[in-house]
């Protein structure tokens, strides 16, 4: 009995011994996880760069949501509505933009340059006759343009609307979602990316005449060529207002993104030999899209122009700052029977690409207000997420933040086929103020990169052992001191002469 009653409270005390242990080793590795994981997000936020965080922290969905109404209160966008009035019509629209783009001029600190880019349009089949259009134009200078080496990164949104009939210039045209919403996004990256300064100039755009046919985009991109600017990427929000499609779907997390570079080569190839009387306008475009495009693509990079380049960085860039979002990176020029303010652009032989809601819903675009068997037809505020075109307000400005803080891409870059190997030799001329170079490859089934190797400023080869060139598809970048990589350039071959 005596050593029954000691043994309890020996079991008592190894238990409770054992019980405390436990909640030590609880509590021990409670702290273990929960260090790991601020390690892990310390080492998250590491790899992202705080100006690029400030500004899609600036980015508001309730500044958004004040200047979509804003737009829809002038009643019709309509390109040929009215001028003179203060409260209704294009004219009233268009200076208000501009109104709102000098206010965040001076919040920023006066770097952006507002200005009123007018010109008169022919009558057409959507124009019944002559019609002064004006661009809406904000531009932040980069430190690029200084040293003689400018680029240029352009993103629009058009602020024309239209109903049912295209040329009903007079009937109530709302535009909240088309596009009103990408309206707000060029503002609103105008407005948070006006403090801060890039190497690249930055152009933030709202322009009319898209619904008679891509007339504002169209009258940029032909001076922009006149001019020789070199527009290194262009992005038009077109349609960004809602995750919601006309079956009920709903997926606030996805974005998608048209970006097809072959198209415009195809369509210069076919209309150089179609047209017999090109102007000489018409020549040096094609000319220029020719020189440009088609030795890539008869080297084999037919998926690697540069607006597939331009793609795949801005999708790399916006699953990379916005966790658990997706863009969908979609091989077209466009919806069928759609099109966008990228167009006038890829067409002149720039890298331009068009983000666009997920599902769309017909009801809410190009309609008559009106309410039919319980449905109610209109393209109205009520059906935006202001929330869901703040998060694509985001997804554009650390594409485009991204790339402005990069350096510009790597020229000359060569692809070794002088003889016959299981390696693979890449060589190319240094970038401009690149603090160092990367080699990226993927499988070529692959749509994004896969693999990559960085080196230092001063290398210009770079030879990859048991890597085959037969195998894999190459792209060379150039990264700046803050890790910024340019947009890849796809090796072309070096042959044996």
């Amino acid at each position: 009995m005596q050593h029954n009653a000691n043994v309890k409270p020996i079991v008592r005390r190894t238990r409770s011994l054992v019980s405390t242990a436990a909640l030590l080793l609880a509590a021990w590795m409670a702290a273990l996880m929960a260090n790991a994981a601020f390690t892990n997000t310390a080492h998250a936020a590491e790899d992202t760069d705080p100006i690029v965080r400030q500004i899609l922290a600036d980015i508001s969905p309730q500044r958004i949501e004040r200047r979509i109404r804003a737009l829809v209160a002038f009643e019709t966008r309509h390109t040929q509505s009215e001028t003179e009035s203060d409260t209704r019509g294009i004219g009233a629209a268009r200076r208000w933009i501009e109104r709102e783009l000098r206010e965040c001029s001076r919040a920023g600190g006066g770097a952006l340059k507002v200005e009123m880019q007018s010109h008169i349009e022919p009558a057409g089949r959507r124009l019944t006759q002559a019609t002064e259009l004006v661009n809406v134009v904000a531009t932040l200078p980069g430190a690029s343009a200084a040293a003689g080496r400018e680029r240029i990164l352009v993103v629009s949104g058009h602020y024309d609307s239209r109903n049912s009939d295209v040329n009903d210039a007079h009937g109530a045209a709302p535009g909240a979602n088309d596009d009103a919403s990408g309206t707000a996004v060029s503002m609103e990256l105008a407005c948070a990316m006006a403090k801060h300064r890039f190497d690249a100039t930055l152009i933030f755009m709202a322009v009319p005449g898209e619904e008679q046919g891509l007339l504002g985009a169209a009258q940029f991109a032909r001076q922009a060529r006149r001019q020789k600017l070199n527009i290194e990427a262009m992005i038009t929000n077109d349609i960004v207002g809602s995750p919601r499609g006309d079956f009920g779907q709903y997926d606030p997390k996805r974005l998608r993104l048209f970006a097809d570079g072959a198209d415009p080569l195809l369509r210069a190839l076919v209309a150089s030999q179609a047209n017999a009387s090109p102007t000489e306008e018409d020549q040096r475009t094609f000319a220029a899209i020719r020189e440009q495009l088609q030795p890539i693509a008869l080297a084999g990079g037919g998926e690697d122009l540069p607006t597939h380049q331009l793609g795949r960085h801005l999708k790399a860039a916006a699953e990379r700052y916005l966790p658990g979002f997706t863009v969908q990176m979609i091989q077209k020029r466009d919806r069928y029977l759609r099109g966008g303010d990228h167009l006038p652009f890829l067409e002149r032989g720039y890298s331009a690409v068009r983000f666009t809601e997920p599902f769309e819903n017909f009801r809410h675009q190009h309609q008559n207000l009106r309410t039919e068997n319980g449905v109610r037809y209109g393209d109205l505020p009520e059906f935006v997420d202001f929330g869901f075109v703040a998060d694509v307000a985001r997804i554009n400005a650390a594409g485009l933040a991204t790339l402005a803080l990069a350096p510009p891409p790597p020229r000359g870059v060569r692809l070794d086929a002088t003889e016959l190997t299981n390696d693979s030799t890449l060589l190319w001329e240094p970038s401009p103020g690149a603090a160092g170079h990367r080699v990226v490859w993927r499988a070529t089934d692959a749509a994004t990169w896969q693999h990559s190797r960085d080196v230092g400023a001063d290398v210009q080869r770079l030879k990859l052992e048991g890597v085959s060139k037969d195998n894999v598809v190459f792209g060379v970048m150039a990264i700046s001191e803050r890790g910024h990589p340019s947009l890849a350039v796809y090796p072309l071959p070096l042959l044996r002469r």
